[in-house]
């Protein structure tokens, strides 16, 4: 039997994600951000073309899941285009850690939940968003737990530990 597991982050559609991760520190306490611009992705497909995702995350915990506030810059064909277009927010994705990425959007595809976009980021990361629009009402992420990827989250926890509201806004 086919089992995602439980959900590793939760993310929205900004438009701004440093404004939004100053709001979200003040009115929800999650935090602290670490804000990436314009994150190096690469080996984009999207609904089976070429494509282009610029976008900029500001990426915090909120209790004991990470939130991610994710700014696309483009007004192209994206993931994040399917659902909002620009001007438009809301939640976007929430996040899976797979053992298989190729396998995992195999099962799920098998279930009616088609591949939307691949990529990869900073050339180490593959991540796939899985359209699960018609049923959930948003996308699922889903990234296999790299050393390095199990480290940013952990940096993120870590920050979060004994926060006291100061410094919301890091840099990546």
């Amino acid at each position: 039997m086919f089992k995602l597991g439980p959900p590793v982050q939760i993310a929205y559609a900004v438009n701004d994600a440093r404004e939004e991760a100053n709001q979200w520190a003040k009115n929800f306490g999650a935090g602290p951000f670490f804000i990436a611009e314009h994150i190096p992705v690469t080996n984009v497909i999207h609904r089976g073309n070429p494509g282009v995702f610029d976008h900029t995350s500001a990426y915090g915990q909120w209790g004991n899941i990470m939130v991610e506030l994710v700014q696309d810059h483009g007004d192209g064909p994206s993931a994040i285009r399917d659902l909002y277009a620009p001007g438009e927010t809301g939640l976007h994705h929430v996040a899976y850690f797979v053992d298989d990425l190729d396998t995992a959007t195999t099962e799920l595809a098998e279930r009616g939940f088609p591949l939307a976009m691949s990529a990869e980021a900073r050339g180490t990361t593959r991540f796939h968003f899985i359209d699960a629009v018609s049923q959930m009402g948003h996308f699922l992420e889903l990234y296999e737990p790299s050393s390095a990827l199990q480290s940013f989250y952990q940096k993120v926890r870590d920050a979060s530990m004994d926060w006291d509201g100061s410094d919301p806004i890091r840099f990546r």
